[in-house]
């Protein structure tokens, strides 16, 4: 099985890039924003990867990092979500934004990917609100892919840390994502990491 693509662009098509490793190019499938992150022809890629072995197929699937992989197989292990409809929920939200809307129940947000109906947006939130993956906190970054080419976005980073930081604290991670999204809605635009836990453990007081 293959975890991990390491080696340079050689074409990108419509949701999905050939990745040469070493003269062999492998067809990788990806959510939208991982395509429009990456690099030129010719430059460094490297890609977390998801292998699905079928009787008619055998499929790769690249994610920035294994967090969004470790959410790309949660969305999936909900009924009526297979491959394609997780994908598409990856192409709108980040990992931290799909930890977030999952902590809050917030359906409407997961509904916007294709595919998703009312219905099923209420399903997925409501089954992954307890089984969320280990690595929920971690941001998504573009450097993963561009080798340092990008900016992280700085609150979604201090998001990130905030919630870290409670869960250190011993209090569950939905809880701690919850506590510091609605510290987010309060303090819009906070980029203090001190200010976002202050804030959530006034909601968790609560």
């Amino acid at each position: 099985m293959i975890g991990k693509l390491k080696g340079t662009v050689d074409s990108i098509g419509e949701g999905s890039v050939i990745v040469d490793v070493q003269g062999v190019g492998y067809v990788v499938f990806a959510p939208a924003r991982v395509i429009a992150a990456l690099p030129g022809t010719g430059e460094a890629v490297t890609l977390a990867i998801e292998t699905v072995v079928r009787e008619d197929m055998i499929r790769l699937y690249g994610f920035e990092t294994e967090a969004e992989r470790d959410w790309f197989r949660a969305l999936q292990s909900v009924q009526g979500v297979g491959a394609k409809v997780a994908m598409e929920i990856l192409s709108i939200l980040s990992v931290s934004d799909v930890a977030s809307t999952v902590a809050l129940q917030d359906h409407a947000a997961v509904a916007r990917a294709k595919g998703v109906g009312p219905k099923l947006a209420k399903r997925i939130v409501a089954e992954l609100k307890d089984r969320a993956p280990a690595s929920a906190t971690v941001i998504p970054m573009a450097t993963a892919i561009k080798g340092g080419g990008a900016k992280p976005d700085p609150q979604a980073l201090a998001r990130a840390d905030a919630v870290s930081a409670l869960v250190n604290l011993g209090y569950p991670e939905a809880q701690a994502a919850a506590a510091v999204a609605h510290a987010l809605a309060r303090e819009e635009g906070a980029q203090e990491v001190e200010t976002l836990i202050r804030e959530g453990l006034k909601e968790l007081s609560h």
